[in-house]
């Protein structure tokens, strides 16, 4: 890399917040994150952690770019939903030149019981999937492997951002059935930016310690009105996924 876009430059506006600094961004430099979808909140996820310095995203979906995506997963072209490209490989072209410092794994494949092990070297899961099954198998996951996860979804103008930490309550605690929604749920590609920028914005302050730490809270945004609800949620003893581990 050219020595103007090194470290000081690059990070300098991030470098300069009071409390962050060169600890926090290298605490980041160390980071592995997973993130699970690579859609409309996966977008604005991987760009956005590439941006600050994120050292490795794996990048999981088992899915092509189509043209009925462009409206809202803004990291894919016109080119990658003609051709078509896996939705990976073009989040990976994309991101590697947005910062060439960043390790990009992108694996074409959908997250199962039998290919779990793909989540092994991440230190923290993104939660950017749109279906009930895949979001309480990562919950899972998860908690077996005692990382953290940032759970978001968006529809039409609405969303909700919650940070799940190990010993606080999971995604099923929070969310104990979450609605099977059907394929053309419909989003607009604005309202997919501010819930994936925000589960980019928890999983930096999880990374570097830097905020609040999650406990448990919930942010739900009606972006027609503007109103922005907060709901604290508790684990649950008797919880499937989460009740018989230690907190």
């Amino acid at each position: 890399m050219n020595i103007l876009m090194g470290m000081k430059d690059r990070y300098a506006r991030q470098l300069s917040i009071p409390g962050f600094g060169p600890q926090a961004q290298e605490k980041l430099s160390q980071a592995s994150v997973a993130v699970v979808g690579v859609g409309g909140l996966g977008s604005p996820v991987c760009q956005y952690l590439a941006a600050a310095g994120v050292g490795k995203l794996i990048l999981i979906d088992d899915q092509h770019a189509e043209p009925s995506n462009l409206n809202r997963q803004v990291i894919h072209f016109e080119e990658d939903a003609l051709l078509p490209r896996y939705k990976v490989e073009s989040a990976r072209r994309k991101l590697e030149a947005l910062n060439s410092d960043v390790d990009i794994e992108a694996l074409p494949m959908k997250l199962e019981e039998e290919t779990s092990f793909i989540l092994e070297n991440a230190d923290l899961a993104v939660d950017c999937l749109d279906n009930p099954k895949g979001r309480y198998l990562l919950n899972r996951i998860c908690l077996e492997r005692k990382i953290p996860l940032v759970h978001g979804a968006v529809e039409g103008f609405s969303g909700h951002v919650l940070s799940i930490v190990p010993g606080g309550p999971c995604l099923r605690c929070a969310f104990p059935s979450l609605p099977n929604r059907w394929s053309g749920v419909p989003v607009l590609g604005a309202a997919a930016g501010v819930i994936g920028s925000m589960q980019a914005m928890e999983v930096i302050k999880i990374i570097t310690g830097i905020g609040e730490a999650p406990n448990g809270r919930a942010l739900f945004l009606d972006l027609r009105s503007g109103q922005v609800d907060e709901v604290v949620f508790t684990r649950n003893p008797s919880c499937p996924d989460c009740g018989s581990l230690r907190p």
